[in-house]
Order: structure tokens, then sequence, then C-alpha cells
């Protein structure tokens, strides 16, 4: 007797529609992002900017919101890859009603409203803490170094910016002149559709090149130059231009030949990592212990945590009301100045003086620290409670949201590029990890 097998009929017709509450289980986290964003959070910033009737209909941009914070929920964030899902992968067909965008749409749409949804982090964080998920009760802060969008080989010292310069003014030079003089037989080789008198590629290239070396060292002459600080929101002294809190000056007052700058993202910058260094951005985020919200975030070019904490801290409050009952840090982010901004805010700190010794968890001060009164006086409180010390949650409480997102999202490298943008960028990444928290907090 031979086996029975079900129907494989790949020609088969469907006689009636198939239903998108179908395509995966009714408790997928796809049907909760797509609802979440239809029905829990106000669009209007995005929606606003189309007016008018003319044209093809464009998507919905519901739609185009809902497949971005699902794609980064789950790891896909390229747009040719998020437009690939929508073709090949049934949850991302839930999201977006069977809808097809090219790669270029999604490209699009994320440039055009990068702001708008940046903010959306807010209105999750709300929901998240409507739905008790946000106790407060004791936050961990950290940071952790992201690659940017640009190789630590695309960038160039003031040094060599001097040597190269000249070299390559006088190569373009000399190839121009050769360009002028061949002018005549190239205006017969090349026929009507060109002049002939077009600048080579291979001379073009060379041109471009010293343009590009020419604004870089401009660049970094000015701010050598500069008259007041840099903008503590900005990207901050390029590399090589700080040594500790001390800025760094050639003797002649302009910028040392070790300083660089990237032509491919100059906001970027050259960070230490334990596996050596890359170019790259410092993403912070500050993450209640109770359910692993992240309750704000920030990035900066600054390698050194220390001027991230009080923003952090201040951001909560702004967005929620109030702010923790304690915060936890590690010794990056110890000052004088952090201790007495937390005490002054009714905040119980928690923030390390300095690298715990092996085996016996006593914490000794950095140098410079260790005559300051708050921080004695922390290091006295952790060596006190020893391990019944909240510290303890800060590692168990920030380090795993970095895990999920570099690990297990496999999100290692920004895709865009300026400090703007990848702020912006990063929002989004917070914003689709609090998004699969409140899915699994719902009923």
């Amino acid at each position: 007797m031979s086996k029975t097998f079900r129907a494989w009929d790949v020609d088969q017709t469907w006689l009636l529609p198939p239903s998108l509450h179908e395509f995966v289980g009714s408790e997928h986290v796809a049907h909760f992002i797509r609802d979440t964003v239809r029905e829990g959070l106000d669009l209007s910033a995005i929606t606003g900017v189309y007016k008018g009737e003319q044209g093809q209909p464009p998507y919905h941009p519901g739609m185009l919101v809902a497949l971005l914070l699902y794609g980064y929920s789950r790891g896909v964030y390229s747009s040719r890859q998020l437009a690939r899902a929508c073709e090949e992968r049934m949850d991302f067909m839930a999201v977006t009603g069977l809808n097809r965008p090219d790669f270029r749409t999604v490209s699009d749409f994320r440039k055009r409203h990068l702001e708008p949804l940046s903010k959306l982090f807010v209105q999750v964080l709300r929901l998240c803490a409507q739905a008790g998920l946000v106790k407060l009760g004791h936050v961990a802060v950290d940071g952790t170094k992201m690659k940017a969008n640009a190789s630590r080989h695309k960038a160039m010292s003031y040094g060599r910016m001097k040597q190269a310069e000249p070299r390559l003014a006088a190569e373009v030079r000399s190839w121009l002149d050769q360009a002028d003089a061949a002018d005549a037989a190239e205006d017969r080789q090349h026929g009507a559709d060109l002049r002939g008198d077009e600048m080579p590629a291979w001379a073009a290239n060379k041109a471009q090149r010293l343009e590009r070396i020419r604004a870089a060292k401009a660049a970094l002459e000015a701010e050598a130059h500069a008259s007041t600080p840099p903008d503590p929101a900005g990207p901050g002294p390029s590399t090589g231009m700080q040594e500790g809190k001390r800025l760094k000056r050639a003797p002649d007052g302009g910028p040392p030949d070790a300083a660089q700058r990237n032509f491919t993202d100059p906001d970027s910058r050259v960070l230490p990592t334990r596996d050596g260094f890359i170019q790259g951005y410092n993403a912070q985020v500050a993450v209640d212990a109770a359910h692993h919200i992240v309750v704000s975030h920030r990035l900066q070019s600054r390698s050194g945590d220390e001027a991230g904490l009080v923003p952090l801290v201040d951001a909560i409050g702004t967005m929620l009301g109030r702010v923790p009952r304690e915060v936890s840090a590690d010794t990056g982010f110890c000052s004088e100045a952090n201790l007495a901004a937390m005490h002054e805010r009714g905040i119980v700190p928690y923030i390390a003086p300095g690298r715990a010794r092996h085996g016996d968890g006593v914490h000794i001060a950095r140098r410079g620290l260790d005559r300051s009164p708050l921080t004695r006086a922390m290091a006295e409180t952790l060596v006190r409670e020893g391990r019944d010390s909240p510290y303890r949650l800060r590692k168990q409480t920030v380090e795993p949201v970095f895990g999920i997102i570099k690990q297990a999202r496999g999100f290692r490298q920004f895709l865009l590029r300026g400090l703007r943008n990848v702020r912006a960028e990063w929002a989004i990444i917070c914003t689709a990890h609090n998004l699969t928290k409140l899915a699994r907090a719902a009923p």
C-alpha cells in the first residue's frame, strides 16, 4: 500500500483572498508592531507633510513607519534588505499588507522623515510606562562603541595632508597641461557628443582627492584656531586634537601633525575598544532595571562617557515627568560634578570611582578623584555595601540591552553618516527595542 501525502499543487489558484492575520501566528510581534503604529502612535508630523492630490498616490506613511520599526526589531536594516523581505517573508507581508515598496522608496522615506521617526521613541516609551514596564526604581547607564559608516583607513593625519597637498597639486597641474595640449586630437576622436576637452577620469579623481584634502586640512586648522570651545552637543574635537581633557595644539598654534579627519564621515572619531580602534560613535543608553526598557538614549563622537550622565538623566525627567530613585554607572561616568548633579536631583548614585580589583570588589578611585569628597564617599559606600550594593544591578541591566542590539539583532555599524543622522538612527534602534519589550507584555 503506497503512502498518501498532502497535496503540493503549486499551480492551484486561490478561490478566496487570504487574510493578513493568518500569514503568521496571532501572537506574532508583526501584528503587534503594525497595530501599534496604526492605532497607538501619532504620525501627524509625518503624514502632515503630504499635501495635494497631484501624481500617483504614495505608499501610506504609516505602512512605511511600521515596516522600518518592524525591520529594525528583526535585525533587518538596509533598504534593499527591507524591500526584499516585503517580497519574500510572510511576516513582513503581514506588516505591509502585501505592499512591495522598492528599496529607493524605503531609503528616501527614512531620509526624508528621519527627525520625526527618531521622536517616536518618546511615544513608545510612554506606552511602556502606561503598561507598567517602567518603574524608575533603579536605572543603569552605559555606553558602547559602534562603528560608523566609514573606514578608519579613509582618514588622513594633518601631517600627511601637508605633504600630500603640494604633491597632488603639482600632479594635477601637470595632467591638466597634458589635457590642454591634446584637445585638438581628442576633438577628432570623440565625435559630436563630447567636446573633447573634458577632464580625463584619472585627472578628475586626483583633483577631487586634492579638494577633499584641502577641505579637511582647512577644517582642522579652523578647529585649532577657534576662539570658543567646541559645541558640547556637536562632534567635539577631532581625533588627535585632545588628550584627556586638554586640547592639543602644535607649537605654532595650529593642529598637531597627528590630528585626523575622516573623509567619509567627518563627524565620526577613532575610538578605542577592547578589540582595537574603530572609526565610530559612542552610543549611550539609560535602562530601567524592572523590564530592561531604554528610558533615554544619547550618542556622541567622544570616547569618554562622563559628559553623558546628566543629559541622559534629565531626558528621563523630560519625557516621563519624574526621575529615577537610583542610578548606577561605571567609572567612565564618575566625576565630582556628576555625583553632585545626582544629589541635586534627589537621585541616589552608585557610580564606581574606579575599576574594581579582581576578587575583593574594592573600587580604586582614579587619580585626581581620590581627594574629592563626594567621590571618596562614593567609594566608601560601595566598599561598605559590597555585594549587597545596588551597583550590582548595573551589568545585568544595561549590558543585556547592548547584547541584544549588537549580537541578537546584528546591529554593529550605523548605516547613516553625520552626527545628526546617526543620532536619529540610534533613536530608531532604541524605539524598536522598546517595542519588542512592549509586545511581550501585551495581553
